[in-house]
């Protein structure tokens, strides 16, 4: 890409030079397409920043990421490549602020040098240039093209840095934390001991595979895998379950699904790093089938578990999620479940106290 550029530049470059700086007709056409540019860029990477602040607060905003250095021109081919370690939230909004910052440091750069030395030249190049090297920057491409980020798709997906996680890196990669100091790493996954409780490389793939393809997921290849061994395991790095993403999912066999789960042991209690169960997941997500399920007496019976009632890390039931995404008909599930619960429930009790009543 960077080729392609140069060839583009240098015409434009040379080109530049033949134009009249003391023409006013040109250097009012030249003003007009450079301001005009540089107002969508700007507007563009405003856009940018706010979706970065967005995504940043998201799910994924304590996830761990290793981030490459930029190349550099003389750098040793045969040293470890090195990593910086950084959280995503912090490190999608830090490069989004950065953009934006030096967008608007090289207008008033250029237009600086325009208005007080009379040079056009940048001008020129600037309305043409700024547009391909705007959408040849990293995290425009990743949240503006090829179907961009939303704050609920996991950035493994996408991973739009070129980033590593910690199951990527081999004994080659050299990491280093924020303060520059070389971080040790003993293990890495192609060779690291399994951890009890943790999905096999292998299985994670599959499930979040599975999740990335949302509601048009084919599930068979996940359902394959689902095991009494694997059935509570969770993924390495966010606690994933499968029941969480079943759950979740939306696809019209999730009822079916759901029941095999279930006949193999499923917990649907179990917690994720944001403290959600797979209630909290159906409920965020929307699925209403994934709800009833888990909800319905011939199904998890999560009400009588108590699960409707527990809270995630910030202190939210599955309900005040489902209310807050604005997914009514999941919170019409569960107010509707917890009514007709409660319903039974309060007769159980006056039945009880009529028989006592009775002897």
């Amino acid at each position: 890409m960077a080729i392609n550029k140069m060839f583009i530049m240098l015409p434009i470059m040379f080109l530049a030079r033949k134009l009249d700086a003391e023409d006013e007709n040109i250097v009012f056409m030249l003003r007009c397409a450079y301001f005009g540019v540089q107002t969508v860029i700007v507007l563009t990477t405003l856009y940018i920043f706010m979706l970065a602040q967005k995504i940043g607060n998201g799910k994924y905003k304590d996830l761990t990421i290793y981030v490459p250095p930029a190349p550099q021109p003389f750098a040793d081919p045969n040293a470890k490549k090195q990593y910086k370690q950084a959280l995503f939230g912090e490190h999608i909004v830090s490069t989004a602020r950065s953009l934006l910052v030096s967008t608007i440091f090289g207008i008033i750069f250029t237009a600086g040098l325009h208005f007080y030395k009379g040079m056009i030249v940048g001008l020129c190049m600037q309305s043409l240039m700024a547009p391909l090297n705007l959408f040849d920057n990293a995290i425009v491409k990743g949240l503006l093209l090829n179907g961009g980020l939303n704050p609920e798709d996991n950035p493994q997906s996408k991973k739009m840095f070129d980033e590593k996680y910690k199951e990527d890196l081999t004994p080659d990669d050299e990491v280093v934390d924020a303060n520059g100091d070389v971080k040790t790493f003993t293990t890495s996954v192609s060779t690291k001991k399994a951890v009890p409780g943790e999905m096999e490389k292998k299985e994670e793939q599959i499930l979040l595979d599975t999740w990335d393809e949302g509601v048009d997921a084919d599930i068979k290849p996940l359902m394959e895998i689902v095991s009494k061994k694997n059935i509570n395991s969770k993924t390495s790095e966010s606690g994933w379950t499968i029941c969480m993403i079943l759950a979740a999912i939306g696809v019209k066999e999730t009822a079916e699904a759901m029941k095999k789960i279930q006949d193999l042991g499923a917990n649907p209690a179990i917690v994720d790093g944001e403290g959600w169960n797979a209630l909290h997941w159906a409920a965020f997500h929307g699925s209403v089938d994934g709800a009833a399920y888990l909800l319905s007496e011939s199904g998890f019976n999560g009400l009588a578990t108590g699960l409707h009632t527990l809270k995630d890390k910030e202190g939210k039931t599955a309900l005040e999620h489902a209310v807050a995404e604005g997914n009514d008909q999941v919170a019409k599930v569960i107010k509707d479940a917890i009514a007709s619960y409660d319903k039974a429930s309060s007769k159980g009790l006056a039945d009880q106290d009529g028989l006592r009543q009775r002897k």
